[in-house]
């Protein structure tokens, strides 16, 4: 696991800095998939590539789900699977430049087993598992908190808040203040590092892999909205939080949809 450990972590670093290489060249190609703010850049692409080549290499046997390239499908997950979002927040990274990451998430039959998220404009890696515990960098991190609902602030979709989906606006008046950054991976971060007491959205599988890995390792509770296990194909409605207010939300949840 130590080799694979710092294998990863030397193909975050070597992706971060082609970004920040094509970043400085200021010619990046942007195209739009589902809508105009569905957004995919030739440098998701080209990090989602040169991840996978290195993957590859690594472990010729393993599977690979990522978000681009006609790679966001897999039947099933035996084996090693590894888990790619080149650059989570494109939006962000087209028109802010920073506020963005770098995902890779480790399956193993099925099982979470490692997961990163690098900001890469802040350079800070969250990163751990079950097995070893959660790092920030290379510093240990402990289980936060577990704040209710009211006592802490809430990661949110925007789109989910606007429509009021499951009581969103309602979760929101009932904590201390509601987030939105646009970035699946810096609120996860927010809630690994106890900044956050909760997190709901509607999200792909590269974007809750590798957070949900460490969520969990930390004792926290996630699922979709339902309170059933992610499916790993496909958007769906997910939910994370202190035990506590996980909670309070699935009941906020249960009552919209009476």
């Amino acid at each position: 696991m130590q080799i694979m450990i710092n294998e990863i972590k030397n193909w975050i670093k070597e992706a971060s800095e082609l970004i920040k290489k094509e970043i400085a060249k200021n010619d990046m190609t942007v195209d739009t998939k589902e809508g105009r703010r569905d957004l995919v850049t030739n440098v998701d692409k080209q990090v989602q590539d040169f991840l996978i080549e290195q993957m590859n290499t690594f472990d010729p046997e393993a599977k690979i789900l990522g978000e681009e390239n006609g790679r966001d499908h897999l039947e099933d997950f035996s084996g090693r699977v590894f888990v790619i979002d080149p650059i989570d927040g494109t939006l962000n990274f087209v028109l802010e430049q920073e506020n963005f990451c770098i995902m890779i998430a480790v399956y193993e039959e099925g099982q979470g087993k490692l997961g990163f998220i690098y900001n890469v404009m802040e350079d800070l890696l969250l990163w751990g598992g079950k097995e070893i515990g959660v790092f920030i960098n290379e510093e240990s991190l402990t289980t936060p908190p577990d704040l209710a609902l009211k006592d802490g602030l809430v990661g949110m979709n925007s789109g989910m808040y606007r429509k009021n989906s499951y009581n969103a606006q309602l979760m929101a008046e009932r904590s201390m203040g509601v987030r939105m950054s646009g970035c699946a991976g810096l609120e996860l971060i927010d809630l690994i590092k106890g900044n956050h007491n909760a997190y709901v959205s509607t999200l792909a599988p590269w974007d809750y892999a590798a957070g949900s890995i460490m969520v969990e390792a930390l004792g926290m509770k996630f699922s979709n909205i339902n309170g059933s296990s992610l499916k790993f194909d496909g958007r769906e409605h997910f939910i994370a939080a202190t035990p506590t207010a996980y909670e309070e939300m699935m009941d906020l949840v249960a009552q919209a949809k009476n």
